[in-house]
């Protein structure tokens, strides 16, 4: 039986490596977007090469936290995907989790199936959809699928793949400052300049509301990368070469800021301090 359940269609989306163990900052906010102790959460831990271990950890966490236990979907298969029993657990779910791991396996399984279908109708209806590492790069309708770490971007090193398409426009990357990833996701940027570029630091989520706002939490940042304006050298870079990419604007958001994706600019600052909480709205340009 399909939930009932109407709200703002919510992504939560995070950078990886969430606190599991101590106050969970990121997981607490994801319990309760999805419901709290009346939340239905289903856990795919598809994208994991460790897929029982990983159920066992996101149990026992949400538990802790206040939520029932969770429901597990895990296809083996693309054809697993069209399983009307998972389908019709996704239906009824309030908060939908996907893992880490690899995100070429939740590729394999989601874009274009029943279940993938299935997400897309939990995201319009209200349910919240989360996705941690690999979970988080599925988000977009293009996501990097394996690339090269480190500062300098550089062409032909990085491979984009198809995704989900709950959030357009977008290419989002993750364990963003802990794995050097500013020069992959640039290289992708400067090619496809019409995209905007998020990187999430690990233990940091945004929360995206209306496919266009999010507002930033956990214990890092968010890299927003625009070269909607810049001057790149991309489509004649010999392959390997570093790329030249001038004119780029970039954001760096902590916890407390609130980013609108369409006009591609800050809404709104709260500075979190242990004892001060400051306020600062920009003018809208």
């Amino acid at each position: 039986m399909a939930a009932t359940r109407r709200s703002t269609p919510t992504l939560f989306i995070i950078g990886g490596a969430e606190d599991r163990v101590g106050k969970a900052t990121v997981l607490r906010r994801f319990v309760r977007l999805a419901g709290g102790r009346r939340s239905i959460i289903v856990l795919i831990p598809t994208a994991s090469s460790f897929q029982a271990q990983v159920g066992e950890a996101y149990t026992d966490v949400f538990t802790r936290l206040g939520a029932p236990a969770p429901i597990v979907v895990n296809p083996q298969s693309r054809t697993d995907a069209y399983s009307q029993e998972s389908v019709d657990l996704l239906d009824a779910a309030t908060g939908i989790f996907m893992s880490g791991g690899s995100q070429l396996r939740l590729s394999q399984r989601f874009p274009g199936t029943p279940l993938g279908d299935a997400l897309h109708r939990a995201h319009e209806r209200g349910a919240v959809i989360a996705g941690t590492s690999a979970g988080a790069s599925i988000m977009s309708r293009f996501m990097i699928s394996m690339g090269d770490e480190g500062i300098t971007p550089r062409q032909r090193h990085s491979q984009l793949s198809a995704g989900l398409g709950l959030l357009e426009g977008v290419i989002i990357d993750q364990h963003f400052a802990q794995r050097s990833r500013y020069g992959r996701l640039m290289s992708m940027v400067a090619a496809s300049p019409n995209l905007i570029g998020v990187g999430i630091d690990e233990d940091t989520a945004i929360e995206v509301r209306d496919r266009r706002t999010f507002t930033v939490h956990g214990s890092g940042a968010v890299f927003v990368l625009d070269c909607r304006a810049a001057t790149s050298d991309a489509p004649d870079a010999r392959r390997g070469a570093p790329l030249m990419v001038s004119g780029a604007v970039v954001h760096s958001l902590p916890a407390g800021s609130t980013f609108d994706l369409a006009e591609v600019r800050l809404v709104e600052f709260v500075e979190k301090h242990p004892d001060v909480t400051v306020a600062l709205a920009s003018a809208k340009a």
